[in-house]
């Protein structure tokens, strides 16, 4: 029998018996990690009301064997608000909604439970710490989000040079099969041509220039943002099922 502490942000939870609930959360040390918190959904629960989605939270995980990952799901024994972030995002619904992609996208880049995903886990505390001040739009701060998700994943799309080929650019097509921008030469099927506007805008965020990305005109936002999730959805295979209440 063990004792973990570690500090993460609740993804989501699940009701599980009758005052019971199935916390997952992602960890700085421990990646992904779904445990038991017993009596959270009590109404005089306190220890509740800390374990909700999008709260950054320091957590004490209690584990039957030497490990916190084994057969058994880990209890969650105490907890201690480190940021409540859900105040600033669930009272707003373009921030809600964005958040709740952002959500689901750690949620899908760290599908194995136990595995340390520092980068995912700092990447998610910052963007939701941006969307609950309010520091930019929720939409772009998605964006941003989704696109330094691919790139920490081993993703990263060009938005510059050919993705295929390396040709110093700007280049005009786009293809989320070949990586990003690619030039006339390699071209391949299915290939767009967005603006350049556009293209800019998603080399801003994905640099953290947000003077350029606040600046963009919003038909070149909708149209960035269509290429964002096309790619993402082309490297999960699916897309998430949020994405489609964020507004735009």
């Amino acid at each position: 029998m063990s004792l973990f502490r570690d500090d993460g942000v609740v993804l989501r939870t699940q009701k599980l018996g009758e005052a019971d609930r199935i916390i997952t959360i992602l960890t700085r040390g421990h990646g992904r990690v779904r445990a038991v918190a017993r009596g959270v959904r009590r109404t005089k629960s306190k220890f509740g009301a800390r374990l909700e989605p999008f709260s950054h939270v320091d957590v004490q995980f209690f584990a039957r064997g030497s490990e916190l990952i084994g057969r058994g799901l880990p209890l969650c024994t105490q907890s201690e608000t480190i940021a409540p972030y859900g105040g600033g995002i669930v009272a707003d619904y373009a921030r809600y909604t964005a958040g709740t992609a952002m959500l689901e996208t750690a949620e899908r880049f760290t599908d194995h439970e136990g595995e340390p995903a520092v980068q995912q886990y700092l990447l998610l505390v910052g963007g939701l710490r941006t969307l609950a001040r309010g520091e930019h739009a929720p939409h772009l701060i998605l964006d941003a989000f989704l696109l330094r998700s691919l790139a920490v994943n081993g993703y990263a799309p060009s938005f510059e040079d050919c993705a295929k080929c390396g040709m110093p650019g700007p280049n005009r097509f786009f293809s989320v099969a070949a990586g990003g921008v690619i030039c006339g030469d390699c071209r391949v099927p299915g290939s767009v041509v967005p603006s350049a506007q556009a293209l800019e805008l998603l080399s801003a965020l994905l640099s953290g220039d947000w003077a350029t990305a606040d600046a963009c005109e919003a038909r070149h936002v909708r149209e960035g943002s269509g290429l964002v999730s096309a790619y993402l959805h082309w490297h999960l295979e699916r897309g998430l099922r949020s994405l489609r209440y964020v507004e735009k």
